[in-house]
């Protein structure tokens, strides 16, 4: 028996709603945000991403260890060049490093990485 429904993350941020806006876009998840609280929700409602405002927000400096990145997420696509076109679109910026041939390292709105995958 489960314990939990499902988990959410959480995600440090300067902005919860610039945030939440762009993983809604990304995702096609339902925002819900305000200055206080950001999040995203599956349309099943069985994933969530919540993002809370943090005073003084650092982004991550990735792949360096100076401010830690402590997570990011994979997210699929099935055409990597389609899939950088659209986030570049919403906001995100590719990383200048990018170590591998299966998928790309972009920064979100707030500096957060995160990677688009192919199988």
């Amino acid at each position: 028996m489960a314990i939990a429904r499902f988990p959410s993350f959480v995600l440090d941020c300067p902005d919860p709603v610039s945030i939440a806006t762009f993983y809604g876009a990304l995702l096609g998840w339902e925002v819900k945000a305000s200055e206080e609280w950001g999040e995203v929700r599956s349309p099943d409602g069985q994933q969530c991403i919540c993002f809370q405002p943090v005073a003084d927000y650092r982004a991550p400096q990735w792949p360096g260890q100076d401010v830690p990145q402590q997570m990011h997420l994979d997210v699929m696509v099935e055409d990597l060049d389609a899939g950088e076109e659209a986030v570049l679109q919403i906001g995100a910026t590719r990383h200048e490093h990018q170590p591998g041939t299966t998928f790309r390292v972009f920064l979100d709105p707030a500096g957060h990485p995160f990677c688009l995958c192919v199988d």
